[in-house]
């Protein structure tokens, strides 16, 4: 039996220490175990992340372990392995990984289940003394009235809904009446949803065959990863719920990635739909749980009580056993990239966890990142195809509205004519509409029209954008918030003009055009609410809502079937950005929110207004030409050394002080052209596109390697055993989406 253990430290260090393992928990270490340990002067927790033999540390030096904390390891085997795998490619220090599986909910030193006192009866009839004692204790007597007719319930709920305090109940107690004791509350917050039970619906030829090599691959001995390219509609989740099922059936358990909390209601509800009727435990992970919930949601999750699990990126980690598929549905979306250490991918951690697990993974999109895309061509994937949408369904025509026409003097135009008129038949027919802008508040930019001067955040190079619904100027990087200038502070003109729209004015705009309208706005400054999300999607997927306006979070994943039309107001947004992917961002964007319109009975249509009307993605995205847009953006990435072909390393310098920043990235940079790193080129240290956010100066460098596995190794030790000067920060973040 090992007599020793290696324990990583709840310390921001890249480095396990052994300890001894007392006689008295020999039973209780185990891998994965939560410990609590001597480290110098304090006692701190820890995670056993090896079991070990023999060590190198003096006998005199060793410590023991004091305690173990909790009746079961806190963390699998595998999830240790995945977390040292993370460690590695990332360069994050060891313990930063662990932090990043074991979510704070659950490590958190008071996390527990929430214990409340529960009250129920212990007999139906009252002995004849008893009945006549209650007469006398009026209160007593109309609590257990009350306790009769509706149920047994917690203390606090009867009190107050009985009108009767709890001294009352207590006395009922006392008489032997009820039991009051203590009992675990489940903080499900899907405890008491409603749920219309669904069948699996038939399948098409194409989903036939897909479903085929997803079944083979789960029981293949080394399942190789299965890229589902699917047009919007094309039926991907009916295939996702069939292979789940599959899997339940094998005694296996299956998870389920979504990339935006708005899309987590809508694919819960699809899963409970199915599977909660045959008494299959469905988990949720996800940042808008509350701390409570997500530590229960947890616990049933590590305790076998829930074989579903759907969340988004973080719940990549959740601690299922007997894992049989991972979906990793929208794979191209960039929001699965954490911007924290560990800079991880959840796709790319969902594909190494099922290598490690041997589990097969399987990868969903419309419109497939050109990464996936190529390890499809190359065979490193599996690729199978949904070429036709469910059930006949016609892909939506998609207009391109050229906003070059407007004559010259004339304001620029927010809602397009044309647009607005298709609009106003759909209101006509009771059908829906959503508008897509992805640009919060009212005005991003404000200028002055006699001098230029135009209002910038002080603390970032950015422009501070206008809410005319707060009356503020707000930036969106740092949170600045300030009131809006009555006249020009440069030469007291008056007044500002306010332009690049945002969704509050598109919203304005549509109320002042479609007064009777029912009319709702989602994105990040009004949807703060725990269940803001749940509650205007099922407004809007109840027929509640006319017409939906919002940012990325409508784009993408749902599926409304009395959407008929929808409007792109500015589809040239991100085709401004200096990256290398803004062509694939927009094409997929377009894409993606095209795909929202047209998926009942009735024919969509998508309106899309662009400056740039011939522009590749916007002409690929209008014939719903995903092929041929990959051939030619894969042929520039190709001819630029760009991903797919070549892997990114974005090396980033933050501080107070300009000079200084500049200077230890530029010291920093010549140490990894000493290593001579094979077949690496180092770009030059420049400014990044946004120069300074949070008054702090930003400098980066750009690394591309064809041998990502020999680089990052020999990066790791410049990044992890430095102390660099406390007011700067410096960030590897190997295979970077963004490059702002």
């Amino acid at each position: 039996m090992p007599r020793l253990a290696r324990v990583v430290p709840e310390v921001s260090l890249d480095r396990a220490f052994d300890y001894a393992i007392p006689d008295s928990l020999q039973d209780q270490v185990t891998l994965g175990a939560k410990v609590r340990i001597p480290f110098g002067s304090r006692q701190i927790v820890g995670y056993v992340v090896e079991l070990l033999e023999a060590t190198d540390v003096s006998p005199r030096a060793l410590k023991s372990i004091l305690e173990v904390l909790g009746p079961r390891a806190f963390l699998p085997a595998i999830l240790i392995e995945l977390a040292q795998w993370m460690a590695l490619y990332y360069c994050a220090p060891l313990t930063v990984a662990l932090m990043s599986v074991l979510p704070k909910a659950v490590r958190h030193a008071d996390a527990s289940f929430k214990q409340r006192l529960w009250v129920e009866a212990l007999t139906s009839t009252l002995p004849e003394e008893t009945a006549l004692a209650l007469k006398r204790a009026r209160s007593q007597l109309t609590a257990w009235v009350y306790l009769q007719k509706n149920g047994p319930g917690w203390l606090a709920e009867l009190t107050q809904a009985s009108g009767c305090g709890a001294a009352a109940w207590r006395g009922l107690a006392e008489r032997n009446l009820i039991a009051i004791a203590p009992r675990t509350q489940d903080r499900d917050p899907y405890l008491h949803a409603p749920v219309a039970e669904s069948t699996p619906h038939p399948l098409n030829p194409e989903q036939q065959a897909a479903l085929a090599v997803v079944r083979e691959e789960i029981s293949a001995a080394k399942p190789r990863v299965v890229l589902l390219h699917g047009v919007t509609g094309s039926g991907k989740t009916e295939v996702y719920l069939q292979a789940i099922a599959h899997v339940l059936s094998l005694g296996k358990s299956a998870l389920v990635l979504v990339p935006e909390i708005a899309l987590t209601p809508q694919t819960v509800e699809h899963f409970r739909a199915r599977f909660v009727g045959q008494k299959v435990g469905v988990a949720v992970l996800h940042s808008h749980l509350s701390t409570g919930e997500r530590h229960d949601q947890w616990q049933h999750i590590r305790a076998g009580r829930a074989r579903i699990v759907i969340g988004a990126r973080s719940a990549v980690f959740a601690p299922l056993e007997d894992l049989g598929l991972i979906v990793v549905d929208e794979e191209h979306e960039h929001s699965y990239k954490q911007e924290e250490s560990p800079h991880y991918h959840a796709r790319d951690v969902a594909v190494m966890r099922g290598h490690l697990e041997r589990v097969a993974v399987l990868l969903g999109s419309a419109t497939p990142s050109l990464e996936s895309h190529h390890h499809a061509a190359e065979g490193k994937y599996r690729l199978v195809e949904l070429l036709q949408r469910v059930e006949d369904i016609q892909m939506p025509v998609i207009h391109i509205l050229d906003l070059r026409t407007t004559k010259k003097g004339e304001p620029p135009v927010l809602v397009a004519p044309r647009l607005v008129e298709a609009i106003r038949a759909r209101l006509d027919r009771h059908e829906q509409s959503i508008l897509f802008l992805n640009r919060r508040g009212y005005s991003s930019f404000l200028q002055c029209p006699q001098c230029g001067h135009s209002e910038m955040c002080p603390n970032c190079s950015v422009s501070l954008t206008f809410h005319r619904g707060a009356d503020r100027l707000r930036c969106h990087l740092c949170d600045f918030s300030g009131p809006v200038p009555p006249a020009c502070p440069q030469c007291g003109h008056a007044p500002y003009k306010y332009s690049r729209s945002g969704t509050e004015k598109v919203e304005d705009a549509l109320k002042s055009a479609f007064p009777t309208a029912r009319i709702a706005r989602m994105d990040s400054d009004n949807m703060r609410g725990k269940d803001a999300y749940a509650k205007t999607l099922g407004d809007f997927a109840d027929g509640k809502i006319d017409l939906l306006v919002g940012t990325q979070m409508i784009a993408k994943g749902l599926h409304f079937p009395r959407v008929t039309c929808v409007g792109v107001i500015n589809a040239d947004l991100a085709l401004q950005i200096p990256d290398f992917r803004a062509s694939e961002r927009v094409f997929q964007l377009l894409m993606q929110v095209a795909g929202r319109s047209g998926r009942g009975q009735v024919r969509g249509e998508v309106f899309v207004q662009t400056r740039v009307p011939f522009h590749p993605a916007i002409q690929f995205a209008r014939h719903h030409d995903y092929a041929g847009f990959a051939q030619q953006e894969l042929e520039c990435r190709r001819s630029l050394h760009f991903p797919p072909y070549e892997r990114c390393l974005l090396v980033s310098a933050r501080g107070r002080s300009e000079e200084k920043t500049l200077f230890v990235l530029e010291q920093l940079t010549k140490e990894i052209a000493r290593l001579d790193l094979p077949e690496t080129e180092l770009m030059d240290t420049a400014p990044a596109p946004i120069a300074r956010i949070e008054e702090r100066y930003r400098f980066q460098v750009l690394l591309r390697t064809r041998r990502i596995m020999a680089v990052v190794p020999r990066l790791r030790p410049l990044f992890l055993d430095r102390n660099w000067p406390d007011d700067i920060r410096i960030v590897l973040d190997v295979d970077p989406v963004d490059l702002l």
